[in-house]
């Protein structure tokens, strides 16, 4: 199925919308159930560095997320968003507790959407303080 732009960013807000919920609350289910089969994801640190394929292993990860930030994270901005028909990209800011430390970071996250899924996620962060 070919995306157009407007489908693409129509699945890829949905889906950051869960994504952002998640970094929230810790409930990630919304967003897993958006992710398909065949998921990959690229994260540029620590115990998920690197290419990670498949939802289970997706699953870890956002636990892993959750328990890095028990007290919840929360966006304060949304900085920019670029598409094309393929991909999204957010860039935000953020702000909470990691591990019980003041955090305050600088993301962008890249959404690959396929229908109305959501099948690559890569995110980069680093710019405004700690990063996990």
């Amino acid at each position: 199925m070919t995306n157009t732009l407007e489908n693409t960013l129509k699945v890829a807000q949905l889906a950051f919308e869960y994504f952002t919920n998640g970094l929230e609350t810790g409930n990630w289910q919304d967003f897993l159930d958006m992710l398909t089969d065949d998921f990959t994801f690229w994260f540029p640190m620590g115990k998920f560095h690197g290419l990670n394929t498949g939802k289970e292993r997706a699953k870890e990860f956002f636990e892993y997320v959750s328990e890095a930030f028990k007290a919840g994270i929360k966006l304060t901005s949304v900085d920019s968003i670029t598409s094309n028909e393929k991909t999204v990209i957010f860039e935000f800011r953020d702000e909470g507790k990691l591990f019980g430390e003041l955090y305050k970071n600088r993301v962008a996250v890249a959404f690959d959407v396929r229908g109305d899924k959501i099948c690559s996620y890569r995110e980069y962060f680093g710019s405004d303080g700690k990063s996990y």
